[in-house]
């Protein structure tokens, strides 16, 4: 009788802009990778057909080109698809799957950020993706003025998000603060004022803690 494979496991990161959970994100797929566990590494808004097209939708354009309502359902198909076509797949497979941002993110954006209120936000997601949630998640704390002069650095051209004032940056901080608050089985808050070499030991640690047998 063939073996069932045992479910991988699901990592989220998260934060605000600047915070430094993409770099986080490759090496600690780097890790896994090292320590023989097979590893996906994707991203939010994307990772699956139709998801990317929706981010391109999402992150160009100015700021007020959808409100809270329109840009949280947008998040919403982008997720769907990602979860339907990407995520559960490989975790079927016994694969681990690292996220560059997920349904935290929204909450935070929309949900504080934008105003729409947790209740709201809480309704979609308990309809478009039910009671699925990450293993664990990373979420990566830093002074909002400090995460927008860290954008201001790179190369590419900002996103709608980054464009948004300072108030917008503060409330979702806040948010992200929150959820760590209320999830402290799922979250682990990260000092992102921290070398990136620090911050990437401290994650790999809890990892071995947390999951790693």
């Amino acid at each position: 009788m063939q073996t069932k494979k045992r479910r991988g496991k699901f990592i989220t990161l998260e934060g605000g802009d600047g915070s430094g959970k993409s770099t986080q994100s490759r090496l600690l797929a780097d890790f896994l990778d090292e320590s023989a566990i097979d590893c996906l590494l994707t991203r939010e808004p994307g990772g699956a057909p139709g998801a990317d097209e929706i981010r391109e939708l999402i992150l160009t354009g100015e700021p007020d080109r959808w409100d809270a309502v329109g840009e949280t359902l947008l998040f919403y198909a982008a997720r769907r698809n990602h979860l339907r076509l990407t995520i559960w797949p490989a975790l079927d497979e016994g694969r681990w799957v690292i996220s560059d941002r997920f349904s935290d993110s929204t909450m935070a954006y929309q949900g504080y950020g934008n105003h729409l209120g947790e209740e709201a936000v809480r309704k979609i997601h308990d309809f478009s993706v039910g009671d699925f949630a990450p293993d664990l998640t990373f979420i990566f704390d830093l002074p909002a003025e400090e995460g927008l002069q860290r954008t201001m650095g790179r190369t590419h051209n900002e996103d709608r998000f980054e464009k948004m004032d300072l108030d917008f940056h503060e409330r979702l901080r806040d948010g992200f603060l929150e959820i760590a608050r209320h999830n402290p089985d799922r979250c682990v808050l990260i000092d992102a004022m921290q070398s990136v070499d620090t911050i990437q030991q401290e994650m790999r640690a809890i990892l071995k803690t947390r999951l790693i047998p």
